[in-house]
């Protein structure tokens, strides 16, 4: 199983300009060449809002933006945005291989706070995705909160379900110290890889990001983007590294 060559997008958003978005995007990929996967912030081209009236169907302009983008980097993306069926509206993730085919996930802890949960219908399922030899579990913002809903598990041959858990966001600054601790916690709980990205900037709601995107390894140790600021980084995982600590320290076993 080979390595996994893995872009971060610390992208400051436009607020619900969608094509001002795409085309922010555009700009920040310009010089990616070789990739295996790209990571956009959640809502990747609205920002975090409430405003459904910019939700797009899986056939619409975002998703057919997603689709020639992976087509033309030949590399798989993961982000999400909103998704109407019908009258229901979903935060949806988006997995995008280059071929075309769209593995999804519905976002499953709708944020409360910011009353995410009156606008937005719940996700009820997981999804593991494969992508080159790694099982990739799908993940958005406030899911980070819950360690229930992603508990990694054996099968009966000793595997584990899953190697990798990305996570999208529109994180604020202020509980970003929340952020950093439940990353390495979720790695290292799962004895997997985990990716935060996040945005920066500021939103129309005043609140502020910083980002803090992230990789955290399984026995905890971070490599982060700088802080504060748009940084496009590619970063390596290790296969053969993760399946030494799982056999060092063989606490899924345990579980």
């Amino acid at each position: 199983m080979r390595d996994l060559t893995i872009t971060l997008v610390q992208a400051d958003q436009i607020w619900e300009n969608v094509q001002a978005n795409l085309d922010h995007y555009e700009s920040l990929l310009a010089d990616i060449v070789t990739t295996d996967l790209i990571v956009l912030p959640e809502m990747f081209q609205t920002s975090f809002s409430m405003n459904t009236s910019l939700a797009e169907t899986m056939d619409g302009k975002s998703i057919s933006w997603l689709k020639k983008f992976a087509s033309e980097k030949d590399c798989a993306i993961y982000t999400s945005l909103m998704i109407s069926e019908g009258d229901t509206f979903y935060n949806r993730g988006v997995f995008v291989f280059p071929s075309g085919e769209i593995k999804t996930y519905d976002k499953r802890k709708t944020f409360g706070l910011a009353k995410e949960n009156d606008y937005f219908t719940a996700g009820e399922k997981e999804q593991i995705v494969s992508w080159k030899g790694w099982n990739i579990q799908l993940q958005i913002c406030y899911d980070l909160r819950f360690p229930e809903i992603v508990r990694n598990r054996i099968d009966k041959n000793g595997n584990p379900a899953y190697d990798l858990i990305l996570y999208v966001a529109n994180w604020p600054k202020k509980r970003s110290a929340h952020w950093n601790a439940l990353l390495k916690a979720r790695a290292i709980e799962n004895q997997s890889y985990v990716v935060g990205v996040n945005r920066v900037g500021t939103d129309a709601n005043g609140f502020d990001y910083s980002g803090n995107t992230q990789i955290a390894d399984a026995l905890g140790s971070v490599n982060s983007l700088t802080p504060e600021k748009e940084h496009v980084k590619s970063l390596v995982i290790n296969r053969q590294e993760l399946g030494s600590i799982r056999e060092m320290l063989p606490f899924l076993l345990d579980r």
